[in-house]
């Protein structure tokens, strides 16, 4: 486990865009007194590649296959599940509005929106899973924020707290753990839509038994002629979609050398 959350920093920081664009422009400056035609085809490549992710086109091709691939729940009767279980994402430090505590960042906040209303359709105990994250010098893990949210804003119970994953793998395995003491074995899985597939992938290999229940679909249906224009959000988009992209592909070889 240790490997994998070195893994996806390292993946993070230097696999994806834009730092790995940047650093393909680099060396295409550095290599064009010897091979010109070599970079000034690396420089060109990295800058029409940085453009085409930022614009909704780009962002759309990479994010709407990945949100294809669990549909969103149709209904919450019969889904047989036994608990709920929310994972968490980032947070933001901090917050003066709320006297400086930390607070679950946009990303969790759509999920545990989501939690709540299905706790209110089903009734089922909830589970929140999350450790200290990426964050250094923090004492409180974002499991711990995500059940204050709950509880005090949406007066949702949280049954159990799980403080020490640090990635989707370990969320799984010791979600599972905590799970399984209780004879919890078919859960209503809370993520959004683009984690959603990875996410099932670790619980299911954890274990347990999936109902997916994505939240936070944002491909568009069509892709619409204005999406040629470029923004910040598209070029987020396209990170976070490579990003479980590159994460898929990365259990699949895990899973051929098991």
């Amino acid at each position: 486990m240790h490997t994998s959350a070195m893994l996806a920093t390292f993946a993070k920081i230097f696999v994806l865009p834009p730092l790995s664009l940047f650093l393909i422009y680099l060396t295409g400056m550095l290599i064009r007194k010897w091979r010109p035609r070599t970079g000034l085809t690396l420089r060109i490549s990295s800058i029409f590649l940085l453009f085409f992710i930022s614009t909704g086109i780009g962002s759309w091709l990479l994010v709407r296959p990945l949100e294809s691939l669990e549909q969103a729940l149709t209904s919450d009767k019969n889904t047989h599940a036994e608990a709920i279980v929310i994972l968490t994402a980032g947070r933001i430090e901090s917050s003066p509005e709320y006297h400086h505590q930390d607070i679950p960042d946009y990303i969790a906040l759509a999920r545990i929106r989501y939690g709540a209303h299905l706790y209110r359709a089903t009734g089922l105990p909830i589970l929140v899973t999350g450790g200290l994250g990426q964050s250094s010098g923090n004492t409180e893990t974002l499991a711990v924020g995500m059940k204050r949210a709950l509880e005090q804003d949406f007066l949702i119970p949280v049954k159990w707290v799980e403080n020490n994953a640090r990635n989707t793998e370990e969320n799984a395995y010791y979600s599972a753990r905590i799970l399984k003491q209780s004879s919890v074995k078919r859960v209503l899985l809370v993520t959004d839509a683009m984690h959603m597939r990875r996410a099932r992938m670790a619980f299911e290999r954890s274990g347990l038994e999936v109902v997916p229940a994505p939240t936070m679909f944002l491909a568009d249906t069509e892709c619409a002629p204005w999406n040629l224009f470029t923004s910040a959000e598209n070029m987020r988009r396209s990170h976070y979609a490579l990003y479980e992209w590159l994460g898929l592909l990365w259990y699949r070889v895990e899973a051929g050398f098991n």
